[in-house]
C-alpha cells in the first residue's frame, strides 16, 4: 500500500488540489500493481465551468447554470486524453458532453436544437 502512495504521489504531483482523479488499479498476487489515472468526470467539470455546486433537482424543468459551446469543446479536449475516449470523434464527445449539461440542468449557449451556431 505504501508503495502505491509513493507511485500515485509522483504520478499526480503536477494535478491542482481538491479535483477528483479517478484510478483503474490492478493488484496481483506477488503483490505488484499498475494503475492508470484519468481525466476528472465530465459533471465535475461541467460544475466547474458553470460556477454552480450542483446540478438541478429537476432537470429539463430548471437551469442552474450556463456555459458555452466553447467550455464544451474545452471539456472534450480533456476527455479525449483518457485512453477508454480516444477512438471517440471529437464531435461524438462534444454531443455526449452537450447531453450531460442537459441533464444537469446547464445550459449550453451556442448550441440550439441539435445544431452548432457559428459565433
Amino acid at each position: 500500500m505504501m508503495e502505491f502512495c509513493k507511485s500515485f504521489n509522483a504520478r499526480t504531483i503536477n494535478l491542482k488540489d481538491n479535483v477528483p482523479t479517478p484510478v483503474n488499479l490492478t493488484a496481483f498476487e506477488d503483490r505488484s500493481f499498475e494503475f492508470k489515472t484519468k481525466t476528472p468526470p465530465t459533471s465535475w467539470l461541467l460544475k466547474q465551468a458553470a460556477g454552480i455546486e450542483k446540478g438541478a433537482a429537476k432537470p429539463g424543468e430548471e437551469t442552474v447554470g450556463t456555459v458555452s459551446i466553447k467550455h464544451v469543446y474545452e471539456i472534450a479536449k480533456i476527455k479525449k486524453t483518457d485512453e477508454h475516449l480516444q477512438h471517440i470523434h471529437m464531435k461524438g464527445l462534444v454531443k455526449s458532453i452537450i447531453s450531460s449539461a442537459k441533464s444537469m440542468g446547464i445550459a449550453v449557449e451556442g448550441y440550439n436544437q441539435g445544431k452548432f451556431r457559428r459565433s
